[in-house]
């Protein structure tokens, strides 16, 4: 059964392979401050989810917390069996595919010949501070995790989102170049090439 686990079920189980034990809303805050940069932040009702999950494939344990604890709490951690499972399947062979990318404000460009030029560059403008928002987020999270040698291969990844980002940032400026030089509108109901 574990060849078909979704890729949510690999990535909180990903996240247990660090050291330390964690509960579910300690997994939702490191995916947010990690996996949404390269790949997505599940909700924490999937985390929660997949850890039943896991668990009942005995590739995590959890413990509760004491009743002298103000709140109980859930913490989990992976089993061996866990490990050697997320090791096969992290070094697997088989073909990923290709990326995919959806990007709404792009949709919308594409679908400028029905919108105002000057909604259009207010759409991309926004994208560009929010990227950049979220560029800056990414490099807090580099420099949190600087030095830390068990987290040498996330920061890996963190890296490459640093220069997805700033690329996207590249891409989105040029795009309001493009759309300074586009022609008006067309007519209405004008055949578009695409």
């Amino acid at each position: 059964m574990s060849d078909e686990l979704p890729p949510t079920a690999w990535a909180v189980l990903g996240l247990l392979s660090f050291p330390g034990e964690r509960t579910g809303y300690e997994l939702k805050k490191w995916a947010d401050a990690s996996l949404r940069f390269f790949y997505w932040s599940p909700a924490i009702s999937q985390i929660y989810g997949e850890l039943r999950r896991l668990e009942s494939l005995g590739y995590a344990t959890s413990l509760r917390s004491g009743a002298d604890e103000p709140r109980t709490k859930r913490t989990y951690a992976i089993t061996e069996e866990g490990r050697a499972a997320l090791a096969v399947w992290a070094g697997g062979g088989q073909d990923l595919g290709a990326p995919v990318l959806k990007h709404p404000v792009l949709l919308r460009v594409w679908l400028g010949h029905l919108a105002a030029p000057e909604h259009l560059r207010g759409l991309v403008t926004d994208h560009v501070e929010r990227t950049k928002s979220e560029l800056a987020e990414v490099q807090g999270a580099l420099a949190r995790a600087d030095g830390v040698e068990a987290w040498a291969h996330p920061q890996v990844a963190l890296r490459w989102s640093e220069r997805r980002l700033m690329a996207e940032v590249e891409l989105a400026e040029a795009m309001l170049k493009d759309l300074d030089a586009a022609p008006g509108q067309p007519p209405e109901n004008s055949p578009t090439q695409g």
